[in-house]
């Protein structure tokens, strides 16, 4: 069973279902938390990171609003369409889904996710050993926890994936290897393409100096201090509300790129502001580990990992941006005047935004 941070995620964020699976009864029984108010507004989870972003925002945010009678109303006529979009296999067979329970939580803060429990079940053959769990891509990423058996599957479902045939009576527990490779592409997912905040930032930083030394200094205090803080955000030590952490990231992208507008040179104070900032954002790393866990027979794995990946997806911006500015500009006595201060300019104006946004709106 995964290790679990605890911590609300923003109302604009998508987050994943979490979905715990156990066989009772003669019933394979699934509880899901999950946010309903995006599945009823129509948004596809899999095309958008912010509800913000997608066109049914507003109907987003009205669904919100209402109470949790209502809500849950709402979602009871909807669940015949959600039932198409999910599978649960049994030996290769489709299984009929029966929905027991739905349950809203009150919105008493409409700057976070409002969480609700969703219980259904489907009638299990005796004959049957394994199951496969299928869960359509617009419903978005779904982690899936077996409990009440030995050696759990532990899993994360993204894009329209499936479990594959996991074993209901347990001992499809991932080795610590597995789980380490399994958390990169979660970790390099978190940057590219989700991690627009964290996307901006680094081209704050590239943007300093075409020179690889300033870069390099910066990078290396970014990485260890985020470093420290997902370490110990993810082990319990420290816990801040993405109320507070989620503006103070955006301000640290208009500071960043405000210094490059400013500045010739990489000043001593910098690589320190940074070295902060990066603490911020490694309690935005950990918040997106702490919506569905670390599976505890390989947490350090899983950490290490997921660690690994968001490393591998800032190279991967850094290269980027190199080879389509400074690789062919770089040397010109006008990089500075026409991309470096122009991209600087626009990274602030999104960070303000942002930072307004995330505290005001």
């Amino acid at each position: 069973m995964a290790m679990v941070w605890a911590s609300p995620a923003a109302a604009h964020e998508v987050a994943p279902a979490i979905a715990d699976m156990r066989l009772a009864g003669g019933a394979l029984e699934f509880e899901v938390r999950l946010n309903l108010e995006p599945l009823l507004a129509g948004v596809d989870l899999a095309a958008v990171t912010d509800t913000n972003l997608s066109p049914q925002a507003a109907q987003y945010d009205a669904l919100r609003a209402l109470a949790p009678g209502l809500l849950e109303e709402r979602f009871r006529a909807f669940w015949p369409t959600m039932a198409k979009g999910i599978h649960i296999k049994a030996q290769g067979l489709d299984l009929p889904i029966e929905l027991t329970e739905v349950s809203v939580l009150p919105n008493k803060d409409l700057s976070i996710v409002r969480p609700a429990t969703l219980r259904f079940r489907v009638k299990w053959p005796a004959a049957a050993t394994t199951v496969d769990l299928g869960w359509a891509p617009e419903f978005g990423p779904l982690v899936v926890r077996q409990l009440g058996v030995e050696s759990p599957y532990d899993g994360y479902l993204e894009k329209g994936a499936t479990t594959g045939p996991v074993k209901v009576g347990g001992g499809d527990q991932a080795s610590a290897l597995q789980t380490f490779v399994h958390y990169i592409p979660i970790g390099f997912d978190h940057i590219v393409p989700k991690g627009l905040d964290h996307i901006l930032f680094v081209l704050g930083l590239f943007f300093m100096s075409t020179r690889m030394g300033p870069l390099l200094w910066q990078i290396s205090a970014f990485t260890v201090a985020h470093t420290i803080t997902l370490a110990l955000a993810s082990l319990g030590y420290v816990s801040i509300p993405a109320q507070i952490v989620e503006p103070l990231i955006a301000a640290s992208i208009v500071v960043v790129a405000i210094e490059n507008i400013y500045s010739q040179k990489l000043s001593r104070w910098r690589i320190a502001v940074v070295f902060g900032f990066g603490l911020l954002h490694g309690l935005g790393f950990a918040s997106v580990l702490a919506e569905f866990g670390l599976p505890a027979n390989a947490f350090f794995s899983a950490l290490i990992g997921f660690n690994v990946g968001v490393e591998l997806g800032q190279l991967a911006v850094i290269a980027t941006a190199f080879m389509l500015t400074a690789h062919w500009f770089g040397d010109k006595p006008w990089y500075r005047r026409r991309i470096a201060t122009p991209a600087s300019v626009l990274i602030a104006a999104i960070g303000a935004w942002w930072f307004v946004e995330r505290v005001f709106l």
